[in-house]
């Protein structure tokens, strides 16, 4: 059946990236193997995320209000977001462009897990404000984190090659989250060969993609002839499908800087003129 081969490939594919991960850590140094690392996840999720969407490594988000992010691991964005800066490879991206943003970590701890949750708190917490209005649409919006937004909230995930026990890392999971406001829990944690953490409705008792009030961390371990690739490829599509922004407006991002001086005018009687002369007698 075609999803028994999707499972298939995506099986043989983890353990590909397994091999390629065992093999950076011959790297000498740290931030080449921690680089390496990011691009085997950017390369996998660049397969298998929806068209509109597109994987940026090595990134920092702005806003039109001048925050700046900490370098971000993975960003994922529009594909109809402009350059601001393209340099070696570097991006930086408007704010009301990204739609989430995804954690890579070596080996998941206590550490590293408040680690990702802190930079996800802060991405989310940065403004989405600077959009074009659109007369005759009708708004639309998003309901996540137990609220209704008029844009599409940005995501925030953790992918790990490695981690202590996943029951351990739930425990660190929420033991964050319960001193910290729903909107700034990260959607959901991944590990190579382990599994995933995802948050459960408490009315319905399904998988939600966002966590609501009352929800309840679970912790569903990887079958292991199949790892997490296949769950985590159709949770990105579930997630950012319907992903949307409305038009981006760049005049906030120019600030105060001049766009030029006005230095002549001209009058335009002679057009209107030769509009009335074109008027039906």
């Amino acid at each position: 059946m075609t999803q028994e081969k999707l499972g298939k490939i995506l099986s043989s594919v983890a353990k590909r990236m397994r091999a390629d991960f065992e093999q950076s850590k011959n790297f000498n140094h740290n931030g080449e193997a921690g680089t390496s690392r990011e691009l085997l996840i950017h390369d996998f999720l660049a397969g298998y995320l929806p068209s509109h969407v597109e994987a940026v490594h090595n990134a920092e988000i702005v806003t039109a209000t001048g925050e700046t992010s900490p370098q971000c691991d993975i960003v994922l964005t529009d594909r109809g977001t402009p350059p601001f800066t393209t340099l070696n490879g570097y991006r930086i991206i408007p704010n009301e462009c990204v739609y989430g943003v995804i954690e890579v970590k070596t080996k998941l701890d206590g550490d590293q897990v408040a680690d990702a949750c802190n930079k996800i708190s802060k991405l989310r917490r940065l403004p989405k404000k600077s959009y074009r209005p659109t007369p005759g649409l009708v708004p639309r919006t998003t309901s996540a984190y137990g609220k209704v937004h008029d844009f599409f909230p940005t995501s925030g995930m953790i992918i790990a090659f490695d981690s202590l026990k996943l029951e351990t890392i739930g425990e660190h999971l929420v033991k964050w989250c319960n001193t910290r406001d729903i909107a700034e829990w990260p959607d959901s944690v991944w590990v190579l060969g382990k599994g995933q953490l995802q948050w459960q409705n408490p009315a319905t008792g399904f998988i939600d993609r966002t966590p609501v009030p009352g929800a309840s961390l679970v912790e569903i371990d990887a079958i292991p002839d199949q790892d997490i690739l296949l769950a985590l490829a159709l949770h990105l599509n579930i997630h950012l499908s319907d992903a949307w922004m409305n038009p981006l407006d760049l005049v906030p991002y120019s600030g105060a800087t001049p766009l030029g001086a006005m230095t002549r005018r001209w009058s335009t009687v002679g057009a209107r003129r030769y509009s009335k002369a074109l008027e039906k007698p």
